[in-house]
Formats: C-alpha cells, structure tokens, sequence
C-alpha cells in the first residue's frame, strides 16, 4: 500500500459520485482540506452547486479546482462523458469514491421500477464508474484508489429490502473482484477499498427525520474513520456507530455465513426456529 499522502495530497484529483449530500459531500470536503482538486457528481444539480460551494470554502488551497458535474450514474453513455471531461480538464484520476446510492424501498414482488432504479444507480453506477475510470488510473502509474461504497445490508442481507440488499452484495461481490484484478495486474499502483458504513445519518436514511438518532454516525465521522482505515490499508473497511460495535458486527456477520455451513434455513437470525439461538449466540 502506497503512502496515503502521495494519493491524497496536494495537486492529486478525486472523483466523487453521490457528492451533493451525506458521506459523498463529507468524503469530498475531507478531499479538498487535504489539498486534492476535487470534481463533485451527482444527478441533483442544485444540491451540487451548493455542495461545491461548501467544499471550496473548506479547501486547503485557495486555487485548488473544484468542479460539480451533474451525472446519472446508472447511464453508461453519461459516465464515459464524465470520465472524458475529467481527463480534459483535471487529467490524472488518484481517487475514484464510487459512493452514489438510493434506496425508495422494495418487496419481492413489488414495483419494478423500484427495483430497476435501485441496481441501475446502486450497483451499474459503480460497475461504470470503475470500468471507465479505472484502465486510465492504471495506465497512468502512479498510487491510486477505487472506494466503493457498499452496506452491511449487503452482507447480512436483512430481510425488508430486497432490491438493496441484492445491489449491496453484488458492490462487495464487484469490489472483491476488483481488488483481485488490481493486485495480480503487473506494476499497478491502484487498490480498491469496500466502505461498508454503520447507521449513517443523511438524507438517504431520514426518512422524515430532521435530527439525528442517538445511535447514528454523521457522515463526517464516518468518512474520519474511513480516512483512518485507509491509513492502514483496510480493505473492508467496516464502520461501527454508536449502537453497534465492531464485535457485535463480527458476530452478526460470521451467524450469516454460517447458515450455509450449518444448513440453517436462510436469514435465520428471523426464522422462528433460530431466532432465540441466535440471540444466545449474540450474547456470549
């Protein structure tokens, strides 16, 4: 692993995807305090020029160039559009932060459109950005990165949104491949990271709300904590919150997996059989 300073420092460009709000816009401020030009995309132009605006102002150079081009991310054509007006007007690419996300909800058998918009942004945006971005990021040679914002519920898979769920596993699924690919590519300098937030409160998930739930992260912790397992060379990197630890996380995850290795029916921490097993499980 490169040192980060040579990839987020001073001069070095960062692309970030769902930048208008949330963990996209604090991922970009903490970008631009560090020195890096900084292009901001997101499908919400008015958001994004706002959100240009607060990252400017946090900018550890006054000259330092920081761009917000609206793009869909599930629209193939208008990534490779984006991809080329970043090379023409920022040129080498050192952090790509796949990190664009919706979840309206869903049900099995629900509204298809739900589900087609969900894997269209959720999962087809990342598959794009790091397609198109990812070749010249390689050939360029220098240290680089592709993080790429996954979810604990792409892990666990929690039984109540399915059409997420599916995106999130297939990001962890996509980012694992690609972390293979990079290290087993000869003399490239680009790694992949997995974020996988905790209870993140932004407008994805207050639903409603206008102050954030005791057990919620800000975006800006979470990205702090990103930035530290970075530091370290994290490949996971598996945020807690103030509800859920690191160990109740492990625990939760290992139970998952283990319904394929001891046959248990599927999601059993929610199957009537399991659920009091599970719960002593959690416990020890």
């Amino acid at each position: 692993m490169a040192d980060l300073q040579s990839i987020l420092g001073d001069g070095k460009v960062a692309v970030v995807t769902g930048a208008a709000s949330g963990i996209g816009l604090a991922a970009a401020t903490r970008f631009a305090a560090r020195g890096m030009a900084v292009v901001l995309v997101d499908n919400d132009q008015g958001k994004l020029a706002d959100a240009r605006e607060i990252v400017a102002a946090q900018s550890k150079n006054a000259d330092a160039r920081i761009a917000a081009v609206a793009t869909d991310v599930s629209d193939r054509e208008a990534v490779a559009a984006l991809e080329q007006t970043v090379a023409g007007q920022f040129g080498d690419v050192h952090v790509l932060m796949n990190n664009a996300g919706i979840q309206p909800g869903s049900s099995l058998f629900g509204l298809e459109e739900n589900w087609e918009r969900v894997l269209n942004v959720n999962l087809m945006g990342i598959i794009h950005g790091t397609r198109l971005f990812g070749p010249k990021m390689i050939a360029h040679g220098e240290p680089a990165m592709i993080i790429n914002t996954g979810s604990k519920q792409g892990i666990t898979t929690p039984p109540g949104d399915p059409a997420y769920n599916v995106a999130k596993a297939g990001v962890k699924a996509f980012t694992e491949a690609l972390q293979h690919e990079l290290r087993n590519t000869a003399g490239c300098q680009v790694n992949a990271h997995l974020l996988i937030p905790g209870f993140v409160y932004t407008p994805l998930t207050a639903r409603g709300r206008t102050e954030k739930p005791g057990g919620a992260w800000t975006p800006e912790q979470t990205v702090d904590f990103m930035m530290e397992s970075l530091e370290r060379g994290d490949f996971y990197i598996l945020c807690p919150d103030n509800d859920v630890d690191r160990a109740t996380d492990e625990k939760r995850i290992a139970w998952a997996a283990g319904d394929i290795i001891e046959n248990r029916p599927p999601l059993s921490r929610w199957h009537p059989d399991c659920a009091a097993d599970f719960d002593a499980y959690l416990k020890k």
